[in-house]
């Protein structure tokens, strides 16, 4: 099931859906001051600033992004830019949370014309965590898991967010060949409400749960976007310092703009990313928990310079990376990319032109074309397809 691009009416139903949310989860004063703060913005800065960048400037001195992007991809992006920088974590998370994210998937659905989704899935709770089981038939054995953490800096985002991503990803995997591919999403606990080790530790029990369903751990691909693939590289460093888990080791592992250096320098704005470092760093620390955590790889995976740590962290297949030429966090990613490969770990790499970070949930969002829409999630999908074969 893969539902068509994004309308002006979604987005009013999602607005619908959020103001209530916001009401009932927020302080009231707090979120009358954080309005009251982005109206210049709203009324003034963001009307100016787009059209004389995208209309009044010349293409040759327009950003990268700008450049590429539709009007209804640079507008909600100039959105999320400021958001990102100026709203308290607090807010910000609600955007992102189950009650404004699952009925909003419904109603798109409904919109597309399913009142039943192809796709099923279903909460499972775990010992210290929660999580999304998403197959397309509950009752058959997967030939193939994915195990999935979403990003937003530990602090926002839930895998109902994501909801629409996955199952678009999980009916593409089933195109390619997979009999009954599957997918499990974990809900891990967003700081402040809980730092490392907690969200570590929900990863370990989220894997272990998706290990004891197959019997063949080459079949499981651990994935993940921004903060996610923070804690997919942080599993895999801990599985690879643990010899009594060698034997669970996954198969493949498919990364999505992962944060990989949670506190660096060369974290540094640009033109076209929506992400901001200050905000990025504060979030990172709060996770971290202490200062000294900065330098700990099982807390930030890219401070791990241990060519024979990170080959035995590799998954048997390797890493299948996607991410944007205008991101942020590409210069700690590249540098990561680079020791993978002289660590001797098979490493497939798109880094998209002109893209922001993690492209290709944004993308399956934003887009006005399916081609675009699904370009991510078929390199995905074909990475994936050429590490773990279909049996």
């Amino acid at each position: 099931m893969i539902l068509s691009q994004v309308s002006y009416l979604d987005c009013v139903v999602f607005l619908i859906f959020l103001a209530p949310q916001l009401l009932l989860r927020v302080n009231l004063f707090e979120l009358l001051v954080c309005v009251l703060k982005a109206l210049p913005f709203f009324l003034f800065q963001l009307p100016y600033g787009f059209i004389s960048e995208r209309y009044l400037t010349q293409k040759k001195y327009q950003s990268p992004f700008i450049k590429r992007a539709s009007p209804f991809q640079d507008f909600v992006i100039r959105c999320v830019r400021y958001a990102f920088a100026r709203f308290p974590a607090n807010i910000g998370r609600v955007f992102f949370s189950k009650p404004v994210a699952l009925p909003f998937f419904r109603f798109r659905m409904l919109r597309h014309g399913y009142v039943h989704s192809p796709i099923q899935w279903r909460e499972i709770h775990l010992e210290n965590t929660s999580g999304i089981w998403i197959t397309s038939n509950q009752s058959l054995k997967p030939d193939l898991v994915v195990f999935y953490c979403h990003g937003g800096g530990f602090a926002m985002g839930s895998s109902y967010f994501y909801l629409e991503f996955l199952v678009a990803w999980l009916t593409l995997l089933r195109e390619s060949g997979y009999s009954n591919p599957a997918i499990f999403a974990l809900e891990y606990t967003l700081v402040p409400d809980a730092v490392y080790p907690i969200q570590l530790e929900q990863t370990i029990t989220g894997y272990d749960y998706v290990a004891s369903l197959i019997s063949d751990p080459s079949r499981i691909c651990v994935a993940g976007d921004s903060a996610g693939g923070t804690l997919i590289l942080s599993l895999l460093l801990y599985i690879a310092s643990h010899p009594d888990r060698s034997e669970r080791k996954p198969g493949f592992a498919t990364l999505i703009s992962p944060w990989t250096t949670l506190f660096s320098s060369h974290n540094r704005n640009t033109a076209s990313d929506f992400l901001d470092a200050d905000s990025l760093h504060k979030y990172g620390q709060q996770y971290a928990n202490s200062i000294s955590n900065l330098e700990n790889p099982l807390v930030s995976p890219g401070v791990c310079k241990d060519s024979t740590w990170w080959y035995k962290a590799s998954p048997q297949k390797g890493f299948g990376v996607l991410f944007g030429s205008e991101e942020l966090l590409g210069p700690e990613l590249k540098d990561l990319i680079a020791l993978w490969r002289k660590s001797g770990c098979a490493v497939n790499v798109r880094e998209e032109p002109g893209a922001i970070h993690a492209w290709p949930v944004a993308t399956l969002f934003l887009s006005d074309t399916q081609s675009e829409r699904q370009k991510g999630l078929k390199y995905l999908t074909k990475m994936i397809r050429q590490a773990i074969d279909v049996r």
